[in-house]
């Protein structure tokens, strides 16, 4: 008997990926891969370490300048830290169901509180994230130049992309309101006007100008359309 003829691989994985486009899919893909990295004590405790690794280098990274900015604005300065500290509470949130062994994508009415925290902490991890592809590229020369460029432009984008990869795992256990989603958007404008209008931006290479700014601010309102757009309601907003 003739075995049946297998599909070629790109057809595969141009398949698998329009499969992604289903929510329910991708709700389900999600939450296998949450259960995994953050279903059981070690593994959270793995994610936990990691997290506390980067928040340590993102506070290293902006402890030498954070003296000239006034101490209110620093957790609108640091931007990479305050994100990765919002992750780790929201994993910290996770340790008693995890060492209770219930699963973290329990279907759990949730509360407002957490709806914030759960908003801020994923459009926080992805707009900061993703805005070193930008920030480091409009200067590519000089960062691909420094003597420690392994660290200052490929060490930087991995470890700020494994921010992305963490924050959407948090749609599979966390909610969204319309005042999470208000409020991250605020928080985002301020956050550029405070950085590229008052001149507290992270520290770079070179002199940001309206490009970075732009940019910012579109990463930023992006982010709170993909919290929208990924995140379930809390139960009563709309």
């Amino acid at each position: 008997m003739t075995p049946p003829d297998r599909p070629p691989i790109g057809r595969s994985i141009r398949r698998s990926i329009r499969r992604l486009r289903d929510p329910t899919i991708r709700g389900r893909v999600r939450a296998a891969v949450a259960a995994e990295l953050l279903g059981t004590p070690r593994s959270l405790g793995v994610v936990l370490v990691l997290t506390g690794f980067m928040f340590a280098v993102g506070v290293g990274y902006y402890a030498p300048t954070a003296g000239s900015v006034p101490p209110w604005l620093w957790p609108l300065y640091a931007d990479s830290a305050v994100a990765v500290a919002l992750g780790a509470v929201v994993l910290l949130r996770l340790v008693p169901t995890v060492r209770a062994g219930e699963p973290v994508t329990a279907d759990e009415p949730g509360s407002a509180s957490l709806a914030y925290l759960h908003t801020l902490a994923f459009v926080w991890l992805v707009q900061f994230g993703l805005w070193p592809l930008v920030s480091l590229n409009l200067a590519f020369d000089a960062y691909v130049a420094a003597p420690d460029a392994w660290i200052y432009y490929w060490g930087v984008l991995g470890t700020h992309l494994c921010f992305v990869g963490l924050a959407l795992l948090f749609p599979a256990f966390g909610r969204t309101s319309r005042g999470a989603l208000t409020l991250a958007l605020a928080l985002v404008v301020v956050n550029v006007v405070v950085d590229y209008g008052f001149g507290y931006h992270p520290p770079l290479l070179y002199e940001p100008g309206p490009p970075l700014a732009g940019a910012t601010l579109a990463i930023g309102v992006g982010s709170v359309w993909l919290a929208g757009r990924s995140f379930r309601r809390l139960n009563g907003s709309e």
